[in-house]
């Protein structure tokens, strides 16, 4: 809604029109005439008006005709008509009011009469349409932080404000952008016109209205990019480079996370769409200050669940390899012989032991066997697949779990790992360090094996025989 009450006046009368309009506006209201009843409805929709001053005698249509379809189409028929005519007050004043008007003046009226009328019906009018204007913003208000507080990650969270702030205005672009003030770039976290787009880079001397809501910490509306002096520097840019900008209005609405990041709400229009005003302004205002408590929320939850995440990392971590430790080894254990006992899958076991270890710390160091005990650790887990699992036993063993894994395919990852490390060099720079492992392996289902004990145990077993028969080698 203007601030100014709008007026539209539909009479055939140019001469009355003209005159009607310079009463009304220099009494500070804004008018706007159709000269015919062909487009009256097209017109009342196309803007919000308080008010109609309508002539019952229209060229090509009856004014009661145009009347009755006013009060019959659900997108204008709250704006107040005020019927104008040279008709018998009398028959005019019966079938105008029983259409649907809300007062009649006959013609030729007397100036003070028609600006007492028209100031009472706007007042009514006026409040009417903010009452309903106001219940709608309230009913989308509400429907937007239901679907806002529902989302626990801030990235739906930014998609669901450009789309719904971007429907509930009728605009087609609507952006989430996140910088700091002085800072020549910005980052789009979520666009309406395009969903799909996550952290675009944009060079804000491109969008001053964007740059200047960062800097004050102000909103920031542009009623008309092509007039407005907050462009004046970017038009000569694209006069220059040729560029032709869509953008007819825009609203930049700055806002502070609880973290200090800021980000601007950024609305556009293009001249198909209505421009953009205070209401908007308001609307839109309303929706960033919820959502942000809203983002602050999911933001302290996301951290707590990364925090919880990262001390279960740490918890179930060996320092030095990066594998599971022997305590994660032995939950993810016991959760692998269940899956594999319920659905009847097939279960291997790998363990890992390097040969001669000691020798190597006696030759080398403790901080060179810590070296190859890191680097067979990063072995085991870049030949892994997503599902096993890589743990360090103890000392200088590891073991492997290879879900639905019979013992074939277990050989063929104990080769595997077995040439890999033989052909690797240890050492650093000028002093290599050889290494071989060898390998026991264990199965389930397997008469010998009834829970997880079992199987490290028959693996371990396994291995003993590997290191009888000379080491480098895998043993079942």
């Amino acid at each position: 809604m203007s601030v100014s009450p709008k007026i539209l006046v539909a009479d055939d009368d140019q001469a009355l029109t003209r005159t009607l309009s310079w009463i009304l506006k220099e009494n500070g209201y804004e008018v706007a005439t159709v000269s015919s009843g062909e487009h009256l409805l097209e017109r009342l929709a196309q803007d919000q008006y308080d008010l109609l001053l309508l002539d019952i005698m229209m060229p090509g249509a009856d004014g009661l005709q145009l009347l009755e379809r006013v009060k019959t189409d659900p997108l204008v028929r709250d704006v107040p008509v005020l019927m104008i005519s040279s008709m018998p007050p009398e028959e005019a004043t019966v079938r105008a009011l029983g259409l649907g008007a809300a007062d009649f003046i006959s013609k030729p009226f007397r100036v003070r009469e028609l600006l007492a009328r028209v100031k009472a019906h706007l007042r009514v009018g006026r409040e009417l349409n903010q009452a309903r204007a106001e219940a709608r913003t309230r009913t989308e208000m509400v429907d937007i932080l239901q679907e806002v507080t529902a989302s626990l990650k801030p990235e739906e969270i930014y998609a669901i404000l450009v789309r719904r702030v971007a429907r509930g205005l009728k605009i087609s672009k609507c952006s989430l952008v996140f910088s700091t003030p002085g800072e020549e770039e910005a980052t789009v976290v979520a666009s309406y016109e395009n969903p799909m787009l996550r952290d675009l880079q944009i060079d804000l001397k491109r969008y001053p209205e964007i740059r200047r809501a960062l800097d004050t910490r102000q909103t920031v509306l542009i009623t008309d990019v092509a007039t407005d002096p907050l462009y004046a520097e970017a038009r000569d840019e694209w006069e220059q480079e040729g560029w032709t900008v869509p953008t007819k209005s825009a609203i930049a609405i700055p806002f502070v996370m609880r973290d200090q990041r800021a980000g601007v709400f950024f609305l556009r229009t293009t001249a198909e769409d209505t421009p953009l005003n205070q209401s908007d302004v308001a609307f839109a205002e309303q929706v960033i200050r919820a959502a942000a408590q809203a983002l602050d929320k999911a933001y302290d939850l996301e951290s707590a669940v990364i925090g919880r995440e990262q001390m279960k990392a740490l918890a179930e971590t060996d320092p030095l390899t990066e594998t599971f430790n022997r305590r994660a080894l032995a939950e993810k254990l016991v959760q692998e012989m269940e899956r594999a006992d319920r659905y009847e899958t097939q279960l291997a076991c790998l363990m890992v032991d390097v040969d001669n270890f000691k020798h190597i710390n006696d030759a080398h160091g403790h901080l060179a066997g810590d070296g190859v005990l890191r680097a067979l650790g990063a072995i085991l887990r870049r030949e892994q697949r997503t599902v096993d699992i890589v743990a360090r036993y103890g000392g200088e063993e590891f073991v492997v779990l290879l879900p639905e894994t019979a013992a074939s395919g277990a050989r063929i990852f104990a080769e595997r790992i077995i040439k890999k490390v033989a052909s690797t060099d240890f050492g650093e720079a000028g002093r290599s360090i050889n290494v071989t492992i060898s390998v026991g392996i264990s199965c389930f289902p397997d008469p010998r094996v009834e829970d997880g004990e079992s199987l490290l145990k028959l693996a371990d077993q396994n291995l003993y025989k590997a290191k009888l028969d000379g080491r480098n080698r895998y043993r079942d």
